[in-house]
């Protein structure tokens, strides 16, 4: 048998170039070193749609990343020494990194190593007056770029910030946060998305919100009905289309039934005072909503067609089943997003994860995480890998 690593180099070029699937084109780099000359972005179509991976952060301290395929369990092991002991964030293929000692904070392409320097937390609007977090690795909530920063330099940063939940920006070149100030009453901001040219966010009243950074103002473009509030919800663009993902259950709860039963132990036996039941947390339900930015109205639907969503700890997001075999259309992937639970419990976070069955309410656990650490820093997040 002859040496593989002889292997023609315009026929490894041939190779690469029929590949469709990221993960498929790093294990062909990783084979040896003639091979991963080949594997170059070039040689990939960057185009192709992506499916996001499960990145689980192992023990603090450890900069090893295992990226999970929803799909087929496929482990990816990914050292990323720069963000070895940070928070992470996702968005468009970077990761947002928080520390959490100074709370420092970065944009981060995990694949390319590319690394943009962002203002500190203490450059948001009134930060050192009530807006402060207990920790400074909790200041920032969500993330959302406009654009890669792989492909221009013109390109916002939108963020969920301090203890309220402000919308703030940055662009390159600023030295500080500009704040996004809601033409009506704030109530905290739960999520936030870029959809044709613009910012829209979803806050804690239900409320679908535009953002106009001209003049750094909100105008609220829809409503939901009070009666389907949950304790979180995201707003993820299909095909054109908004919708808004109302979460039930992610808080912390008593135990009314011994089928959402998560053994948990507290840190602190007077954390919660008088505590004579035990508690547990995870996903009970959730309800998709699609809005109509016309009317303003907001419709339920139990059918999203050939469309998936990805929401968590990241810039909630969608894709089409049809394009990757073993993502189940009409579902909804989601990681665990109770970032308390890493503070009050000692099994941390992590165990909300799974699959949610939009058409009858069933959920399916994602098991493929199971005997791998996690940090007490960095929750679960869906990362769609990008070369550049």
């Amino acid at each position: 048998m002859g040496d593989w690593s002889e292997t023609n180099y315009d026929m490894l070029v041939l190779i690469a170039k029929r590949f469709n699937l990221i993960e498929d084109y790093l294990n062909f780099a990783s084979v040896c070193k003639s091979w991963r000359c080949a594997a170059t972005k070039e040689n990939f179509n960057t185009n192709l749609a992506r499916v996001p991976w499960l990145m689980l952060a192992e023990e603090e301290g450890n900069s090893n990343r295992q990226l999970v395929s929803p799909y087929n369990g496929m482990i990816m092991k990914k050292k990323i020494p720069k963000a070895s002991g940070k928070r992470c964030m996702e968005t468009m293929g970077w990761l947002v990194m928080v520390g959490k000692e100074e709370g420092e904070i970065s944009l981060l392409h995990p694949f390319s190593g590319v690394q943009i320097e962002l203002p500190h937390q203490n450059t948001t609007e009134n930060y050192h007056t009530h807006h402060q977090t207990g920790d400074l690795w909790t200041y920032f909530h969500k993330a959302v770029l406009s654009a890669s920063p792989s492909h221009t330099s013109d390109y916002l940063l939108m963020v969920i910030e301090g203890d309220v939940k402000f919308l703030s920006y940055w662009r390159p070149g600023n030295l500080q946060w500009t704040r996004i100030i809601n033409t009506s009453l704030h109530v905290a901001h739960r999520d936030v998305i870029y959809f044709d040219g613009k910012f829209y966010a979803v806050d804690w009243s239900g409320r679908v919100l535009v953002c106009d950074i001209e003049s750094n103002q909100t105008q609220v473009v829809a409503q939901l009905a009070r009666e389907y509030n949950g304790e979180e919800s995201y707003i993820v663009e299909s095909l054109g289309t908004l919708f808004i993902v109302v979460r039930y259950g992610v808080g912390i709860r008593y135990i009314t039934d011994d089928s959402e039963r998560i053994p948990l132990t507290l840190t602190q036996d007077d954390i919660f005072d008088d505590l004579d039941e035990e508690l547990t947390y995870g996903t009970t339900n959730i309800r998709v909503f699609e809005v109509d930015l016309v009317t303003g109205k907001l419709t339920q639907t139990k059918e999203l067609g050939d469309t998936a969503f990805f929401i968590g700890h990241n810039a909630s997001r969608s894709v089409q089943p049809s394009q990757f075999p073993g993502i189940k259309p009409n579902h909804i992937y989601f990681t665990d997003d109770y970032w308390e639970s890493y503070l009050v419990f000692e099994e941390g976070g992590g165990l909300d994860m799974g699959v949610f069955n939009l058409a009858d309410g069933t959920i399916l656990p994602f098991p493929h995480y199971k005997g791998v650490s996690l940090s007490p820093v960095c929750p679960p997040t869906w990362v769609t890998p990008t070369l550049c």
